[in-house]
């Protein structure tokens, strides 16, 4: 055998391959707002025309369905409404409406006695302070009885297309850190990042698609990752490979 025969063989034997778990995903190298520009214009292809679930006819209305969505679904709202608005239509109305009879008719959409209690007090501040109206500010609105950030940001963009903020609802937070695009569990600092990540002008817009989206295809349970456009470069943070 030639002298430098063996060296000749280990040389011609191919470099073994790291393992597929230990490689990192090709959009590892990329920031935060690469992938965010990436999930913007994906959701606008798989979303182009988007609207708030919750049905309405005015920011009042839009308001108040607002506040009952909390710790229900929109679709059990969207069945309440009809009713509350056709009872009582205008905030002064509802201001005045008798509290058992408010919490009789929005029952179902739970913790109604405490949601009745901000529906009459938030109906009164805008019939009182406002002249009836929602007030296009974003400060002036997480002050009403039952509004937060999430409310204000929906109604304020939803109805007059003001882009004050991201918001943030259960859909909103999963999707957002499975896509990496925040660590955190709070809804304050999601929306700091999202804002950071997502340009002003795509805020609204961006919000009702990733609701849709987690509505349709990134379940909390059991995703449907295979359907889903994003796949290819979401790093499925916490999801289960099962």
């Amino acid at each position: 055998m030639p002298r430098n025969a063996s060296r000749t063989a280990a040389t011609a034997e191919p470099k073994k391959r790291l393992p597929s778990r230990a490689r990192k995903p090709a959009t590892a190298k990329l920031g935060g707002k690469a992938i965010a520009a990436k999930v913007v214009a994906h959701l606008a292809a798989d979303y182009p025309e988007v609207t708030c679930a919750l049905e309405n006819e005015s920011a009042f209305e839009l308001l108040i369905a607002t506040i009952l969505s909390a710790q229900c679904t929109d679709e059990r709202v969207n069945m309440v409404t009809p009713e509350l608005f056709r009872r009582w239509p205008t905030p002064a109305a509802m201001a005045a409406a008798p509290i058992r009879a408010l919490e009789k008719v929005i029952r179902s959409t739970g913790f109604f006695r405490n949601k009745a209690k901000n529906i009459k007090a938030c109906s009164r501040e805008l019939a009182d302070r406002y002249d009836g109206e929602v007030p296009r500010d974003i400060d002036a609105m997480v002050t009403l009885p039952g509004v937060g950030r999430k409310t204000a940001n929906v109604v304020l963009g939803t109805c007059y297309g003001l882009a004050t903020g991201v918001v943030v609802d259960t859909h909103v937070t999963r999707i957002s850190k499975r896509l990496g695009l925040t660590k955190h569990s709070d809804a304050v600092k999601i929306e700091k990042d999202l804002m950071r990540l997502v340009p002003q002008d795509q805020w609204v817009d961006f919000a009702h698609r990733m609701i849709h989206h987690g509505r349709r295809i990134c379940t909390a349970r059991k995703p449907k990752c295979v359907e889903c456009s994003m796949q290819v470069f979401c790093p499925k943070i916490g999801v289960s490979a099962s």
